[in-house]
């Protein structure tokens, strides 16, 4: 049956091969992208701006990057000198949210709405999560989210102000969800220890992610600090990236929340955008591996130019973690991210580990610059899955803390879309096929 369904298919690359020339003939942009790179507009925004390159005279002239939340420079809002460093996720997702830096006393009302609603339903966890495990953590949680449609009393409901409520609850359950689904799928297919941890509502979301992953529930406030900055540069990333436009056509139907972030989870599962912080882990542990962390200058090169000649990793001719669609000299979430991940090391003891990124990171940018003659820069995904692995993360859950990040960028963009556009988005495409007669079947070779 399958070799049949295989001669099918070869019988129809004949019949429908659209050449390539086409997409130049009709205008039509390949990816949403114009030729110089950059995205076709769809839409407009206050939430965030991702800022890789500047136009001048008209040209696209490469830039060092920057990250703006609401206006505000996101190194800016990590560097700024702070008493209290443990809910600075929980400030950036009032301040995308809302639009504003909250005062203290609406920091404080916000951070107790969203650590009471941090505890699942009553049963959920038993019937949804402990009930029914799964291998990919991804698709689970897809379900997860949409099983909360059951629990909703009003879960059609897609006004604007219900729309936020849904939005906060979603983002506080996104820790405890994406932890006790970890559990439950170790224990059931990797024969390991079953910990479900209850939470404790005083600990920022970053602290209940560790506490609730670890078997005695401990961690250091180096720990923590370094998982809320990842957190926060994985909060928003404008609204042309797949998984939050995915969100946004989906709730652009008039369907409910529990939906639309369902298909941006899938959105966000694939090697080319969230799942790409675990191609690069595999990546360099092969690298590694095979050459050693004291490897000198000429071997990483080597072995770079083996991977970009398809003859190492997985034979793409990618060097994964290096390069950006929108970013060209600097990606400022990976150079945040490598300063926190250099603090975490030299309090793990791993320095050399990370001093080998950092040579493979200029080695690679300097030879796709000299193949290619393009500026790029690595990416944030280049230091995420190190910094996970110092946190003794787990690999399996590299992919869904972006979700737990990107969570509040997908509401907020939900909301905004539904205040000032609040139409269904329904691009076109051009036929470019012929017109052909019916045919009985008795006629057809």
């Amino acid at each position: 049956m399958e070799e049949k369904i295989r001669d099918f298919f070869e019988k129809s690359l004949t019949e429908n091969q659209i050449d390539n020339e086409l997409y130049t003939t009709y205008s039509v942009k390949k990816g949403l992208r114009n030729e110089d790179g950059t995205g076709v507009l769809v839409g407009l925004t206050k939430i965030s701006d991702v800022v890789g390159y500047k136009k001048e005279n008209g040209e696209k002239v490469d830039d060092y990057g920057r990250l703006y939340y609401r206006g505000i420079n996101v190194r800016d809002i990590i560097e700024a000198k702070r008493h209290e460093k443990r809910y600075l996720f929980e400030e950036v997702c009032f301040l995308i949210l809302f639009g504003y830096l909250p005062n203290q006393e609406e920091f404080e009302k916000f951070k107790k709405i969203l650590s009471s609603n941090y505890e699942l339903p009553p049963h959920y966890l038993e019937a949804n999560i402990l009930g029914f495990p799964a291998k990919n953590l991804m698709n689970k949680l897809q379900q997860e989210v949409l099983m909360l449609y059951n629990y909703d009393e009003d879960p059609d409901n897609v006004g604007i102000e219900e729309t936020l409520l849904k939005g906060i609850h979603l983002l506080a359950k996104m820790p405890s969800m994406v932890c006790y689904t970890y559990q439950t799928k170790v224990h059931y297919f990797d024969a390991q220890s079953l910990f479900i941890h209850h939470i404790h509502q005083d600990y920022s979301i970053a602290e209940t992610i560790l506490a609730l992953l670890r078997d005695d529930g401990t961690f250091s406030k180096k720990e923590a600090e370094v998982l809320d900055v990842a957190l926060v540069l994985h909060a928003d990333h404008g609204g042309g990236n797949n998984s939050t436009f995915t969100n946004v056509v989906i709730s652009s139907t008039g369907t409910d929340i529990y939906s639309s972030v369902a298909g941006a989870i899938g959105s966000l599962k694939g090697p080319r955008h969230g799942g790409a912080n675990l191609a690069v882990k595999q990546q360099m542990e092969k690298v590694i591996q095979e050459i050693s962390l004291q490897a000198s200058d000429e071997q990483i090169h080597d072995i770079i130019c083996r991977i970009l000649d398809k003859q190492f990793n997985d034979g793409s001719g990618l060097v994964y973690g290096i390069g950006h669609a929108v970013y060209t000299l600097s990606d400022p979430r990976s150079d945040i991210l490598a300063e926190k991940c250099k603090e975490l090391a030299e309090e793990k003891n791993r320095l050399d580990e990370f001093d080998f990124y950092q040579r493979f990171a200029k080695i690679a940018i300097a030879e796709i610059y000299q193949r290619k003659g393009i500026h790029v820069c690595s990416n944030v995904d280049f230091y995420s899955g190190l910094v996970y692995d110092m946190l003794n993360i787990p690999s399996d859950l590299y992919t869904l803390l972006f979700v737990v990040g990107r969570t509040v960028g997908w509401i907020a963009h939900n909301i905004e879309s539904k205040l000032y556009s609040n139409r269904i988005i329904r691009p076109a495409t051009k036929y470019v096929g012929g017109i052909k007669e019916y045919e009985d079947i008795e006629k057809r070779s």
